[in-house]
């Protein structure tokens, strides 16, 4: 039984979008709901790339529009139960790790703060230099790019700081070709968002450009 997020029960009814290959339906506990899509197989996901990649964008999909009505604990792709008893027991089993959980991520969103380190400018070495002199300007010129990595090192760890004080569960990933990732957990309502920090921590940092995305269900929170 493919799953995509778990809910608390609630009397209001979800519109419910297209899954992976169909339809979906709502497994309800006492306490916490699950939505399902019956009868998909794992084979099926897994019939090429092309059409594992779609699975993998439905399945993104479908929690960002179950996210935009009502707080949702995110799976991962590929979440699957043997029965709806065995799904029943696992929310029982679950239900106060879950809705201490969903309490915690009521009313917040997950953002994403992308830090690209900008270029160094490179200083050129007067062509008409010689010997000791051109040993020397070089050796000025790697001093000086050594001074500025530092100095961006530096800002990259003070907006940390920073960014903990306001976001203290904030996470940050492995950065990738030299960016920076960092996620963070803030509000849903559109005053109160990351978006109105960014203009300080971009002061802050000179030496990287900084941009914030929109509000994602929160997967680094679960």
């Amino acid at each position: 039984m493919y799953t995509y997020a778990f809910f608390p029960r609630s009397k209001v009814l979800l519109e419910l979008p297209e899954g992976i290959l169909g339809s979906l339906a709502l497994i309800d506990g006492a306490y916490l709901s699950a939505v399902v899509e019956l009868g998909l197989e794992a084979e099926q996901l897994q019939a090429s790339d092309e059409q594992l990649m779609q699975a993998v964008l439905a399945h993104d999909r479908v929690i960002r529009e179950l996210f935009r009505q009502t707080v949702v604990l995110p799976l991962r792709f590929g979440t699957y139960f043997v029965s709806r008893e065995g799904l029943l027991e696992h929310l029982e089993a679950r239900s106060s790790e879950y809705l201490k959980k969903l309490a915690n991520l009521q009313g917040k969103a997950e953002y994403v703060l992308k830090l690209v380190p900008l270029e160094l400018p490179e200083e050129s070495i007067a062509s008409d230099l010689k010997g000791k002199d051109y040993f020397l300007a070089k050796k000025q010129r790697y001093q000086s790019q050594t001074e500025q990595q530092q100095q961006r090192q530096n800002e990259l760890e003070r907006v940390m700081r920073a960014i903990a004080q306001h976001y203290p569960d904030s996470i940050r990933s492995e950065p990738k070709d030299g960016v920076e990732r960092i996620y963070l957990l803030g509000s849903f309502l559109a005053s109160f968002t990351p978006h109105h920090s960014l203009p300080i921590w971009q002061s802050q940092c000179p030496h990287w450009q900084l941009s914030l995305g929109e509000a994602l269900p929160p997967y680094h929170f679960v």
